[in-house]
């Protein structure tokens, strides 16, 4: 919650303020090879009338900046480990390629198709790990093909070691899950989690990897929790420290200690504008200004009796400290327990670090483009959704809300609009194809630089990580996105169909 928004929570529910009447903005944070691609507006139209609206576009090479970044937090603390990319995060084969030419990088699988994705990609085994509940099937194939499995029960561990004596193949290397962590020292319980072993059960969990010793070797232990929260996390890997000494206690010979991802982006440009906006939802919430949601929507907030209520149910979208930062804030911060900072004492135990990045490693690596297909209100009139006596913009949009999940995931930013339109900022309600009310690109009114036009394109930026595909449907038999790959080639950019990408294009193009 901003610092804005709680002052405001404090304040009597009888004070009012001045309102601010100026547009609420949320400028999206857009890096050079994002604004690159922006600029060929007549490519990206190309490509919309060739390919359909919505168009997702991904940018590999951008991936190369972010993983770069993120080992450059193990050189500066001088630790040794993986950066396995989330692969859930986005299901784009040329990502998935371009990661694999990366001798370094590794891949996090959460079922059996993500994991012969990543086996046709290139990855060799030993450069991949897999997560999250698996199957007979998924179980199978990571056994045959020597690769991690993270296990995320006990069961799950009795299940692998049952396929592997089945089908007398090689010992599997695992890692244990863990989750429900409690600090010793400050009092901090990690909250419940559908996922891992509870970690009151360590013990449980290396009786049975000592039970099926014949299949499974232990190489390492885990966690990943939903959470931004340093402290819990801080708790969670000082418990896995412990859990690597309790087992080379009995003779086990396990390294590595997988922290999993949730390292953040930040999405805007400007701090600002985000304190600004929540500050001023909470005072159209309580009634106090004009609302800025369709249909008073609060985002998790409610005014009862003239008094606030309830908590604000949107991602942090300003994150200075982020991705690699976050790492970096969270090797720094002290044990609750030692007292000592993590990163020491992870070296100092000469363990190795492994992470899981999804949104993280795909920041700026990607974005979706929508057809304007009808304006309404404004300057051609219209109803307004929340006063019948004004006027309000609606933008309804060649894609829907499952297309472009931002409200889905809470993250609030402002699209970009290609248009020769004269500019000119107006602010609009975003509306979808689909024939349901619940369909809304946005919530909230959006700040356009110009009033669109029907057939101009509306583009949301780095979007690649979770927004793009993840909830993707064929709701009323619409069509799915179609994705393309754009690299650089000799003389700009070049693209092709994402599941014709190969690492090859790029180099071959700039030869």
């Amino acid at each position: 919650m901003s610092t804005l928004l709680t002052d405001l929570l404090k304040r009597p529910s009888g004070e009012s303020l001045v309102p601010d009447l100026r547009p609420l903005q949320l400028t999206p944070k857009i890096d050079p090879i994002t604004q690159s691609v922006l600029a060929e507006d007549a490519v990206l139209r190309q490509l919309v009338d060739g390919l359909g609206s919505p168009l997702n576009i991904v940018l590999p090479e951008a991936l190369d900046t972010n993983v770069e970044a993120f080992r450059a937090v193990y050189r500066q603390h001088r630790l040794r480990g993986r950066v396995y990319f989330a692969h859930k995060a986005n299901r784009s084969v040329a990502l998935v390629r371009h990661l694999a030419a990366d001798a370094e990088a590794g891949i996090d699988v959460a079922s059996l198709a993500e994991l012969q994705a990543a086996l046709s990609a290139g990855f060799a085994p030993e450069r991949i790990v897999a997560t999250g509940p698996k199957n007979r099937e998924f179980l199978w194939l990571a056994a045959l093909s020597g690769i991690i499995v993270n296990a995320d029960s006990l069961d799950e561990l009795s299940e692998l070691a049952a396929v592997i004596a089945a089908r007398r193949l090689p010992r599997a290397r695992i890692m244990v899950r863990f989750s429900e962590f409690a600090s010793h020292g400050v009092q901090l319980v990690s909250r419940r989690s559908r996922f891992g072993v509870p970690f009151a059960q360590l013990a449980e969990a290396l009786d049975r990897v000592d039970k099926h010793a014949n299949q499974l070797d232990l190489v390492g232990v885990s966690y990943h929790l939903d959470t931004i929260g340093l402290p819990e996390k801080a708790v969670a890997l000082e418990g896995c420290l412990a859990a690597l000494d309790a087992c080379r206690r009995r003779g086990g010979t396990a390294w590595s200690l997988d922290i999993g991802g949730g390292f953040g982006v930040n999405y805007l440009a400007d701090g600002r504008e985000w304190e600004r906006y929540t500050s001023e939802l909470a005072q159209a919430v309580l009634g106090r200004r004009a609302p800025m949601t369709w249909n008073g929507h609060g985002y998790g907030l409610r005014n009862e009796a003239g008094t606030l209520r309830g908590s604000l149910g949107l991602y942090p979208a300003y994150r200075p400290i982020s991705g690699p930062g976050y790492l970096d804030q969270l090797l720094r911060a002290a044990a609750p327990g030692q007292r000592r900072p993590l990163g020491t004492l992870l070296l100092d135990s000469m363990y190795d670090l492994d992470i899981e990045p999804g949104r993280a490693l795909l920041d700026q690596c990607g974005l979706v483009l929508a057809r304007v297909l009808e304006v309404r209100g404004g300057e051609d009139g219209g109803a307004n959704p929340d006063h019948g006596d004004q006027r309000e913009t609606l933008v309804r949009l060649d894609l829907n809300a499952r297309d472009i999940s931002l409200e889905e995931h809470g993250v609030l930013m402002d699209p970009v609009v290609i248009s020769a339109a004269p500019p000119g900022p107006i602010e609009a309600y975003l509306l979808g194809n689909l024939c349901l009310e619940s369909d809304l690109i946005t919530r909230r009114k959006v700040v356009l630089s110009r009033r669109p036009r029907p057939g101009d394109l509306l583009a949301f930026v780095n979007t690649a990580g979770y927004f793009m595909d993840f909830s993707a449907t064929r709701a009323l038999h619409q069509p799915i996105a179609r994705k393309v790959a754009l690299f650089q080639g000799g003389d700009g950019w070049s693209w092709c169909l994402d599941e014709h990408y190969w690492p090859v294009h790029e180099r071959a193009e700039a030869a």
